[in-house]
């Protein structure tokens, strides 16, 4: 019996020797591969965002109201420290917001060096002086910027009626397959409602 007994622990031992560093590996195997999953799920999660999706997260104006400068032929929503800014000459405005119903076949705008849309972000809040201003403001500056290099804004007008009379007419501008880019990433849209903007009969 006792020579069974050194049997059995002479095998423990050499199981012990032998299997316990193997198990050691294992898990030590275990918890490099899980913490090297999670290092590559960072880095994609990283990679994506340089693709501008993490601008996305914060690009929201559907609740603002459009603005026009008075001076000028800028229209923009503002939203905290965001600017969306649409840019057009004089004789494009005139063209497109025109107090002629489009009945379903909207009047396009193409977007290019003399149409512009822009994306800001400020280092504060932005209001109609910072954009509209003769003089450019000292505070907030522009921290980032991401211009439109393609597509193009339609703008869809309807009549206000009110007492059988033609009070305003609501002009429904959509940027219409709008990429934008910086200097590091890019992002864009295949439609994006830029809002309603109203113009009153005088």
């Amino acid at each position: 019996m006792l020579q069974n007994f050194r049997i059995e622990i002479k095998w423990a031992i050499i199981y012990t020797v032998i299997y316990t560093p193997l198990s050691i590996t294992y898990l030590l195997y275990l918890f490099l591969m899980r913490n090297f999953f999670l290092f590559f799920v960072l880095i994609i999660t990283f990679s994506s965002c340089d693709d501008g999706d993490i601008t996305l997260e914060s690009f929201n104006f559907e609740n603002q109201i459009i603005q026009k400068c008075s001076d000028n032929f800028l229209l923009f929503k503002t939203n905290n420290d965001e600017l969306l800014l649409i840019s057009i000459p004089e004789n494009v405005y005139n063209a497109t917001f025109v107090a002629s119903p489009t009945n379903g076949t909207p009047r396009t705008i193409t977007i290019s060096g003399n149409n512009q849309i822009i994306y800001r972000k400020y280092s504060g809040t932005v209001s109609y002086n910072t954009v509209c201003a003769t003089i450019p403001v000292s505070s907030p500056t522009v921290s980032k910027e991401w211009v439109a290099t393609g597509g193009t804004i339609l703008v869809e007008t309807n009549e206000v009626v009110e007492n059988n009379e033609i009070t305003a007419h609501t002009h429904t501008i959509t940027l219409n397959n709008v990429n934008f880019t910086s200097t590091d990433n890019s992002f864009s849209f295949v439609s994006y409602n830029f809002g309603n903007y109203k113009i009153n009969v005088n």
